[in-house]
């Protein structure tokens, strides 16, 4: 359409009494004529449910004198004109459909009392400024991109009781984040916050709906653990069990302007938005319905007059696959037969998982032009993350008025979804009761009880022979260590590790996992498990815990540990690989192991990653040697880092003495020297007491042995 200015405008019904919401002028405009010289200005305009196309029209902005503007259910494009930042006498803007654009434009709009700016992919944050809207009574903002905070402060007068409406805020699928300000607990506050991105703590007494932590975007509860494969909702109406035996559950909870609903097995959860004058959220009617074998699912109906949504996984997760989702609808407002109560026309728009499915949805039209009569649409919808959304959305189209005020938005009978493929879930209803059957309990749990008492008396006396028996050993394979190290029994073990618990786990070497553990004296200890695919031999065991017990058992530690590290980082640096991968060969199980093994046969360029193309041989060698310096057994030969940064940029040499380390070349553990010729007194740093490296095999098949 395109818009016609010509003629005298503030004429005939614009100007006599004809009521603003009249149906037989759209578009239509009201005028005040009152102003001096008998000027004329247009106060009202409203344009809803029409085929306007193209932007809004900048010369709108003129309109100053412009309290009341309606744009909805058109085919606009484009933002909000900037021109209408200077319609600062506006009272009520109500506009959707626009494809992008942000809220700055209303910074000087603070006559507003209603701003309904739903669905217009509006982005930004909500201006803090809106706080100072005094007169603002209702906020609808849902289905657009803001993102950012909500503002911590709101007009005073939103939730004033004089007003004699309740306040509604709808914020409701946006990309909103942060926790929540103080004034969402207010009372007579209706809030809708759904589907956003909000950190919700401590909620409990915030006076809001519980479960709206399970309607935040991606509704995160339930998800990977699903219980259901089927579901059924009676909206507005009675727990029903349909003729396919179907149970459809009750959904008579009074769900208002703006706010939400979850069940309180949190299985399911309604949201609506939107208010008319004259406000109704559910309706009835005592008829028989005829050509379904379920009349009752069609005498109550949820009915909103904005935006309507039902999400299957709001805590209990439904089954991933594809199902069939089917619609029911029924007529009960608009009546039939020749009159002017018939003329009304419902439409909405029906979005299944966020996909437009059903558009310019009329229930009558589909029934044939009847009233009160069954219609049924049905889909198939896959679902991948366990959750199902269903959206009943008015876009403006359609009447608002007839056969009375407020008759106009989604309506909807029931809801159901079915899966086309053998379900693998228990789909155990939430209203599913057991039978008393204390006394069979009882029965059972008793002698359970007394064996159960008996077999772990025999257990705890069993194990403590065996630990008098794990203490009396002496194992000769650590006699060559300086400082001899405490041994305990794997039982020992596993009991201060709390049976090796995931919940006690430090991390993951290449050996095996590590666990905190906590003695019968109260000492904590680090427990390391073996792995059974690492490969590492009694001889590496042993080693290690020689090397441990130069460090931790003599309270000491090196001031060169730093430097043994960076020698391996720097090895793992031209690898392009972790220092001990047990996917590989055994030649290279033991990065350094493997790195010192090229250099002895002059070949490290082959310890280079496989990924680098082009590099300088001449500083390959360089890095891998003073790597190698790094990682001398003993300290007193690994030079300072100092030294290390001067021969890593070229300042010196890479020179000194390097000899295959110790701990690569295994060990005599029956010869009493070797430790001590092999592994040096060294230490400047005390360490404390309690803490000590300890380590246990993966597998108790000796359980008796003690091991470090």
């Amino acid at each position: 359409m395109r818009w016609n200015l010509s003629g005298e405008v503030c004429s005939g019904a614009a100007v006599d009494s004809t009521d603003y919401d009249s149906r037989d002028y759209n578009p239509g405009i009201k005028c005040d004529c009152s102003f001096p010289n008998s000027t004329c200005h247009i106060t009202r305009l409203w344009a809803s449910d029409n085929e306007f196309t193209g932007r809004i029209p900048d010369f709108i902005g003129n309109w100053t004198w412009l309290k009341s503007l309606r744009f909805e259910g058109n085919s606009f494009e484009g933002s909000m004109p900037p021109s209408f930042s200077r319609l600062t006498s506006l009272q009520e803007l109500r506009i959707s459909g626009l494809s992008n654009g942000t809220m700055d434009f209303i910074r000087d709009l603070k006559s507003l009392s209603n701003l309904v700016l739903r669905n217009n992919r509006i982005s930004g944050p909500i201006p803090t400024y809106i706080g100072e809207f005094q007169n603002l009574q209702r906020l609808f903002l849902g289905n657009n991109s803001l993102n950012g905070t909500l503002p911590d402060v709101k007009s005073s007068n939103l939730s004033n009781i004089y007003l004699q409406v309740s306040s509604r805020s709808d914020v409701s699928y946006n990309e909103l984040s942060g926790t929540l300000p103080s004034w969402v607990s207010e009372a007579n506050l209706q809030l809708n916050l759904v589907v956003n991105n909000f950190t919700l703590r401590d909620i409990g007494n915030s006076g809001l709906p519980s479960g709206l932590i399970c309607l935040q975007r991606n509704f995160p509860c339930g998800r990977g653990s699903p219980s259901y494969s089927d579901f059924g909702i009676n909206c507005g109406g009675p727990p029903i069990t349909s003729s396919n035996q179907l149970l459809h559950e009750r959904d008579n909870e009074t769900v208002r302007a703006a706010s939400y609903y979850v069940t309180s097995e949190r299985r399911w959860g309604v949201s609506n938005v939107g208010q008319s004058e004259n406000p109704i959220f559910a309706v009835s009617s005592s008829r028989q319905f005829t050509n379904t074998l379920d009349s009752e699912l069609f005498q109550t109906a949820r009915i909103s007059a904005g935006s309507l949504r039902y999400c299957k996984r709001t805590g209990t997760g439904l089954e991933n696959g594809n199902y069939t989702v089917t619609l029911q609808f029924a007529e009960l407002q608009i009546e039939d037969g020749p009159t002017w109560r018939s003329n009304g026309r419902r439409v909405f728009d029906i979005y299944l998982m966020g996909n437009l499915v059903f558009q310019d949805f009329n229930i009558k039209r589909e029934a044939g032009g009847a009233s009160f009569s069954p219609v049924s649409k049905q889909a198939t919808v896959k679902v991948s993350d366990n959750y199902l959304e269903i959206h009943l959305f008015w876009s403006g189209k359609g009447t608002c008025c007839v056969p009375y005020q407020g008759t106009f938005g989604p309506l909807i009978s029931a809801i159901s979804a079915t899966p086309n493929f053998i379900p693998t879930v228990s789909n155990t209803p939430p209203s599913t009761k057991k039978k008393n059957r204390t006394g069979l309990i009882v029965g059972i749990l008793v002698p359970i009880a007394v064996v159960s008492f008996l077999s772990l008396l025999a257990l705890y006396i069993f194990r403590q022979r065996r630990k008098k028996q794990d203490t009396s050993d002496n194992y000769e394979e650590f006699f060559g260590i300086d400082a001899r190290p405490y041994t305990f029994s794997y039982g020992d073990l596993r009991d201060a590790t709390d049976d090796f618990s995931p919940e006690n786990k430090l991390g993951e070497g290449g050996f095996g996992p590590v666990y905190k553990g906590t003695l019968d004296d109260e000492r904590v200890i680090a427990v390391k498990q073996l792995s059974v695919a690492s490969r590492q031999g009694k001889a590496q065991f042993i080693a290690e815990i020689a090397t441990i017990s130069a460090y931790a058992m003599r309270g000491h530690l090196t001031e060169k540990v730093d430097v043994f590290s960076f020698g391996v980082v720097a090895l793992e640096m031209i690898s392009g690989r972790p220092n001990s991968d047990s996917t590989l060969g055994d030649e290279k199980l033991y990065l350094l192991e493997w790195a010192w093994n090229l250099h002895e046969a002059n070949s490290e360029v082959e310890l280079v990653d496989e990924e680098l193309f082009e590099f300088d041989e001449d500083e390959v060698k360089r890095v891998t040697r003073i790597a190698l310096l790094c990682t001398q057994t003993s300290p007193m030969q690994r030079p300072p880092m100092s030294r290390v940064v001067a021969m890593l940029s070229g300042d010196i040499e890479a020179s000194g003495v390097i000899t295959r380390p110790g701990y690569l070349s295994g060990f005599n553990f029956k010869d009493d020297t070797t430790f001590k010729s092999v592994i040096p007194t060294v230490g400047t740093d005390s360490m404390p007491s309690t803490s000590h490296s300890i380590l246990s095999p993966s597998t108790p098949d000796n359980a008796s042995i003690p091991m470090l």
